[in-house]
């Protein structure tokens, strides 16, 4: 198992327009894996668009892999949206990680578009099945219950063959969905005992399914800050995002303090099965995040990084 991290970013946090892109570059020259763009389509906060912020991505980097946790699939056209994905691969030369979800019912979106989230599962399944289609085959005809297409075909297709089809949700139905349809999976914010438990329901249901997913395929989400100051934002945060996920304490998500903190998170995380890893780093500004960006670099990714942990916690501390 390898275990690589990556940064993710939610609310706009930087000063300037430019600063996303300096902050992608600088992510890429420290050694970071991979750079993800959260999807929030409706809200007061400023946040980019994932896929017009993954293609200008593809254009401004040349190394590091990006993605987006996670596009709601729901709220796009497949056709569009697989267009979208085969392009970004296609310019990147092939550093895209999609990772798809349904969505939950209390998302501002859908009453803004005046859309009924009911059905969204069985939505979500055709259009998944269509992206994989249009991303492999010349010609796809289709019919379900909400999408009809006849001869469909893409070009360029994906620079991947498969592209990467990774799911969130940690339901039932997002299990089922996952082996099915995905390969791999990306859990949201979840604490490491709830973790493993999808990761083994998902192998079980591939396993039954016949596909199995590579061990490598599934990873989680860790809210960080490095340093003994207080983040800013953090009680926003810890109450809003974390506990709208339905965890009482948020202790359990947020790594706080030096590096050994994050360091032993992430261990406990691997333990449950998790290997790839976007890490939030609670930051605002230049200054806030490159120095997260720096110390995560420097003192984490050296101990984390590869086929398993090089040093002990103990040794860090």
């Amino acid at each position: 198992m390898s275990i690589r991290c990556g940064i993710g970013i939610a609310a706009f946090p930087l000063d300037d327009p430019r600063g996303y892109f300096r902050l992608a570059v600088a992510c890429e020259e420290a050694g970071i894996d991979s750079f993800w763009q959260t999807d929030r389509l409706v809200g007061a906060a400023p946040q980019l668009e994932a896929m017009a912020a993954m293609a200008a991505l593809a254009g401004a980097t040349e190394r590091i892999k990006f993605g987006m946790n996670a596009v709601v699939v729901g709220y796009r056209d497949p056709l569009v949206l697989a267009k979208q994905c085969a392009t970004i691969d296609f310019l990147s030369g092939g550093r895209l990680l999609p990772v798809f979800g349904v969505g939950f019912d209390a998302d501002p979106t859908w009453k803004a578009t005046g859309r009924d989230p009911g059905g969204r599962g069985r939505r979500a399944n055709e259009a998944l099945t269509l992206l994989s289609r249009l991303w492999s085959e010349t010609s796809v005809d289709f019919e379900g219950e909400f999408y009809h297409y006849e001869g469909a075909h893409i070009e360029p297709r994906p620079v991947q063959q498969p592209l990467p089809l990774w799911i969130g949700g940690a339901s039932k139905a997002a299990i089922r969905r996952t082996a099915a349809l995905g390969t791999g999976w990306l859990g949201g914010l979840m604490p490491a005992d709830q973790v493993g438990p999808v990761i083994r329901a998902i192998r079980e249901a591939a396993k039954h399914a016949g596909r199995p997913i590579d061990d490598d395929h599934y990873g989680a989400t860790i809210p960080f800050h490095l340093g003994t100051d207080e983040p800013p934002g953090l009680a926003r945060f810890t109450g809003t995002r974390v506990r709208a996920a339905g965890i009482a304490d948020p202790a359990q998500m947020v790594a706080l303090g030096d590096a050994s903190a994050l360091i032993e998170r992430i261990r406990r995380y691997a333990e449950a099965g998790a290997s790839k890893f976007v890490l939030l780093p609670l930051a605002t500004g230049k200054r806030g995040i490159s120095d997260q960006v720096r110390r995560l670099a420097d003192e984490v990714l050296p101990v984390v990084e590869g086929t398993g942990f090089r040093t002990s916690v103990e040794a860090i501390g």
